[in-house]
């Protein structure tokens, strides 16, 4: 897993560094499991990963010394604690660097005796020698050591990703999971691979993507270790999400599904060390970069933009027939030039905006009805199977994944088709068919968002997206060039995911009474928030209102609760699916593309969400993102409502002559200077961690069942 090294704990001098001890043969091997190290079992593993697919890699059972270990994890329950951490690509729990043993004083290290000697075992020679012999990787560092503590709880997983970071050489995780209370498949938390596909073009050229689809699932299991070679382009792997219990006394019963693992890498051989090579780690990054550049393997991405040209400067002003045919998709209080007016001022003042309940209760009703029955409809897994019908999978996987539906045609909107033409095809189609290439490519509704946005449209792509539970999402992604308009009309049928609920029932009170629709689209769009957070001026710079978890109550909402019913009410999961604007970070190149810096606490000016919009009914979300600006849809778990439904539209836009000028009046914010690309991410204490607030995960020793 991506990561980097933990800051130096604070307020604390820090001990002096002890150089590791140099263990003999003997020492080592009382420290994993007898026999590990005879020749028949080295020999049975090398020609075992030598055979293995999807690539190489190797699973050693019963690694260490069983009661060396249990100590370890007596150590670990007692001693060490951990910092939540959530991105774009992973949702965790971790230690600090196990590196730092070294610099811990003698009081804290007397804690972690057995915790020590694993890690001295693990990097020892014999052990380095024996990984190497079996991966034919050549010599490893025993100097640079790179481990850390994970623990996966429920609604926790590791996305796509291939492990290549400077000098890695060999991955590896070994399980700690409860020795007592074997892991069962079904919890999930399973290390999974993707296949490889080669694809030659035209000149011969050779490009490698993995496939969307896993093809080797490797479960958790107590003292198992996984590893395999760290290789550009190959490698790719994902941490299957822990799957929440039905019921909390069935998680209560299975150990809380507590998944404990030691990850890290092995590295090359550092200054000094036998197999030390000048220049290595430099012609390692040189050569990683070219084998994932090599056949230009993004010409393979799918989706491709289908970006379709519009007539410049479009009309500022509705003919009857434009009126005509967007009442027959929009809410009327949306069509108002006061409410127009209205969204103008707040998005040319935020340049974002959510406006629910944006299409008419009648339509709306049978575009739900359209999207329930879809949602309800089981889907394969096997993305070749479902790429026989007209959805198409989103890939490769360490980009995103996900279901998509592109319009039949692109079809220019100055095309002589008239709205009211298009309005006549549309009866043979599904009300989300009409939806994407009826309405939103339409010049009228192209129309009506040059007038909300002030925005000139040069340009309109669209598509249908469909975010599968314990699935799909996207990474994220830059966006480099003049600012753009983006559009996500939110389309999710399922109830339950949260703050949605509210926006439903004020939706069903418009439905009721159509007098007061517009009044209160009007209040939305003075609002301008909805689902949505959004806060001050700029290009998909707007910083959002603190976003810790946007599906947790406030303290004082808990309050009300527990005086309206009389004690507590349960709290409001988080399924993901939320669609994350961030800012850019400039150093990001030089570091670890998966992990972004934390904002560094409650105060706006450090938060670095830009625009933040969960998963909803019938709520369309504008934002004009500048250049640098990030962008990811959140993985959506196993236990969410329903799939996450939404149509996505990108409008390249004439660029306002003075962008220039407002970039240099706002340095600091969004893509420009955004500083910290970072996530949700708290601190802990503990004797590895000496931060802020401690995850107090497991029970105590004496309540444990399995110790």
């Amino acid at each position: 897993m991506k990561r980097k090294a933990q800051p130096q704990a604070t307020g604390h001098k820090p001990a002096k560094k002890r150089s590791k001890t140099s263990l003999s043969d003997e020492e080592v091997k009382k420290r994993f499991r007898k026999g590990l190290f005879d020749k028949d079992e080295l020999n049975k593993y090398t020609q075992g990963y030598a055979s293995s697919t999807p690539y190489k890699h190797s699973v050693i059972h019963q690694l260490i010394d069983d009661k060396l270990l249990r100590a370890v994890r007596d150590e670990i329950k007692d001693n060490v604690s951990f910092t939540p951490k959530e991105t774009d690509i992973y949702k965790i729990h971790q230690s600090g660097d196990l590196a730092n043993l070294d610099g811990l004083d003698d009081a804290a290290l007397a804690k972690l005796p057995s915790l020590l000697a694993l890690r001295d075992a693990m990097y020892s020679q014999s052990f380095r020698d024996y990984v190497a012999h079996i991966t034919g990787c050549g010599p490893l560092s025993g100097r640079k050591t790179d481990m850390a503590i994970n623990v996966y709880t429920p609604g926790c997983y590791l996305l796509c990703h291939d492990d290549v970071i400077g000098s890695r050489k060999v991955s590896y995780i070994l399980y700690l999971t409860d020795p007592d209370l074997p892991w069962k498949p079904e919890w999930g938390g399973a290390l999974r691979l993707f296949p490889v596909r080669e694809i030659k073009d035209a000149n011969g050229q050779v490009a490698k993507t993995p496939a969307p689809d896993v093809s080797k699932v490797i479960p958790p299991a107590w003292n198992q270790l996984s590893f395999f070679a760290v290789q550009p382009g190959e490698s790719f792997h994902d941490v299957e999400e822990v799957y929440r219990a039905e019921t909390k006394e069935q998680l209560e019963k299975e150990g809380g599904r507590v998944r404990m693992a030691i990850s890290g890498w092995f590295h090359i051989p550092q200054i000094g060390e036998d197999g030390y090579v000048e220049g290595a780690e430099e012609k390692l990054a040189k050569n990683s970069g070219l084998m994932q550049l090599q056949g230009n393997p993004e010409q393979y991405d799918m989706p491709q933009p289908q970006p379709v040209e519009v007539e410049p400067r479009l009309k500022s002003e509705f003919t009857q027939t434009d009126l005509e045919f967007l009442l027959g998709y929009m809410a009327p209080a949306y069509l108002t030039p006061s409410t127009l007016e209205e969204v103008w001022e707040h998005f040319a003042a935020s340049s974002s905006i959510t406006l629910p309940g944006l299409l008419k209760p009648d339509f709306a009703e049978k575009l739900r009805d359209c999207v329930t029955t879809l949602d309800r409809t089981p889907t394969v897994e096997d993305s070749a199977e479902i790429e026989k019908g007209p959805w198409r999978v989103a890939k490769p996987p360490h980009k995103h994944r996900y279901l998509y539906l592109q319009p039949e045609r692109a079809e220019s909107a100055s095309s002589d088709k008239t709205a009211a033409a298009k309005k006549q095809n549309s009866k043979q189609k599904t009300p989300l068919e009409e939806l994407l290439e009826d309405f939103l490519p339409s010049e009228p509704f192209g129309r009506w968002l040059q007038m909300a946005t002030g925005c000139v449209i040069e340009s309109h792509d669209f598509m249908a997206r469909r975010f599968r539970r314990g699935r799909d999402y996207t990474l994220a992604t830059g966006h480099e060039g003049k600012p753009r308009l983006e559009l996500t009309l939110g389309i999710t049928p399922t109830r339950g995911w949260g703050d949605d609920d509210d926006a439903n029932e004020d939706e069903s009170e418009e439905e009721e009474d159509d007098n007061d629709e517009a009044s209160a689209a009007a209040e939305s769009a003075a609002k301008a928030n909805g689902n949505g957070e959004s806060k001050g001026k700029g290009k998909a710079k707007a910083k959002a209102e603190p976003t810790k978890n946007k599906n947790k109550k406030s303290k004082e909402e808990e309050e009300d609760d527990e005086d309206d019913d009389g004690g507590d009410k349960k709290e409001v999961e988080d399924f993901g699916g939320q669609e994350v604007y961030m800012a850019g970070d400039e150093d990001a190149a030089n570091e670890d593309a998966a992990v972004y810096k934390s904002g560094g606490g409650d105060d706006d000016e450090d938060n670095n969400i830009l625009f933040f919009q969960g998963a909803a009914w019938n709520t369309l979300s504008l934002v004009l993102r500048d250049s640098g600006a990030l962008k990811f849809v959140k993985y959506v778990s196993r236990s969410a409502p329903g799939d996450r439904w939404d149509v996505s539209g990108t409008f390249e836009v004439e660029e306002d002559s003075d962008d220039e000028e407002e970039d240099d009046s706002e340095e600091g914010h969004g893509g420009k200077n955004g500083g910290a690309n970072g996530a949700q991410q708290q601190q802990a204490t503990g004797v590895l961690d000496d931060t802020e607030e401690e995850w107090n995960g497991f029970s105590s020793s004496s309540d444990s069942d399995s110790d």
